[in-house]
């Protein structure tokens, strides 16, 4: 099994193993409830759900983005409920595109778990191959869930501010080329986006179906044009809140280039300052 994608046989494969923890990541950022109800009505065996706001994020004070990182500890103990141990097999899923599936991957990295994958395709390319859902919530027996900090893997606002223009950091915002410009602003109450990103929206990471990821050459000649002779270890991931970066970040371990890093704040805490420099256009 890759280390980082999954298949939908599988994990229909491992069903009944108790090494291995499903977690259903499935959720709209204007209709936040929608993932638990989509949950209820049917979900992958033995999956549990993860809710964004809830489980994936810790509490925004308007200040450090609409979804700034768990406190490790509760994150760890969420897990810990879930029954994820160290040797535990996590597979994240979604019906997104694997952007919120990709959070709880990267999250998991972040506090050095790292027997986890995303399954590719999400639900509708486990539908695709014709298995089963089911309603009832599973029951899960509590493991021992030791959280390893990986602050490597992340960088700060202030980080973000010293290294502007700078050839040790290539910035990569993940979203829409229409927001990146500042056009059709719904989300942040500012358009724009950090002077000196580049725009990688995360959908083009996947294939024309928008299903499942592109094949890792493609991806490599991609993020390869992108980062145009860089070290993969200069690219800081950002897009709105720290999410759909994270799909970026997925994408180049994917292609076979590691390193990246998050802005968890990403532009939604960037643009609460404004004393920090906002560019418009492409």
């Amino acid at each position: 099994m890759s280390h980082l994608l999954v298949g939908a046989d599988e994990v229909a494969a491992h069903l009944d193993d108790p090494s291995w923890r499903i977690f259903d990541c499935r959720h709209d950022l204007k209709q936040t409830e929608y993932g638990i109800a989509a949950y209820r009505r049917g979900h992958i065996p033995g999956a549990l759900f993860l809710h964004l706001d809830r489980d994936l994020s810790g509490v925004a004070n308007g200040r450090n983005g609409r979804h700034p990182l768990p406190d490790a500890v509760v994150f760890g103990e969420r897990m810990a409920q879930c029954g994820v141990g160290p040797e535990s097999q996590v597979v994240a899923y979604d019906n997104e595109g694997g952007i919120f599936a990709s959070r709880l991957w990267w999250l998991l990295r972040w506090l050095g778990h790292e027997r986890v994958a995303v399954l590719d395709g999400g639900l509708a390319g486990w539908k695709r191959s014709g298995l089963p859902l089911e309603e009832q919530t599973p029951d899960a027996s509590r493991a021992h869930f030791a959280a390893r900090s990986a602050s490597t893997r992340q960088v700060d606002a202030d980080f973000v501010l010293a290294h502007l223009g700078s050839e040790e950091m290539l910035l990569v915002d993940a979203r829409s080329p229409e927001r990146f410009r500042g056009e059709n602003e719904t989300l942040d109450p500012v358009g724009g986006h950090i002077p000196g990103a580049v725009n990688r929206f995360y959908f083009d990471n996947l294939d024309d179906d928008g299903c499942y990821f592109k094949p890792a050459a493609e991806l490599a000649a991609e993020f390869s044009d992108l980062l145009a002779g860089r070290d993969p270890r200069c690219v800081v991931q950002q897009c709105g809140s720290g999410v759909t970066a994270c799909h970026n970040l997925l994408a180049m371990e994917i292609a076979g280039l590691p390193g990246s890093r998050l802005y968890a704040g990403s532009w939604s805490e960037w643009c609460s300052d404004p004393s920090r420099p906002v560019a418009k256009g492409v």
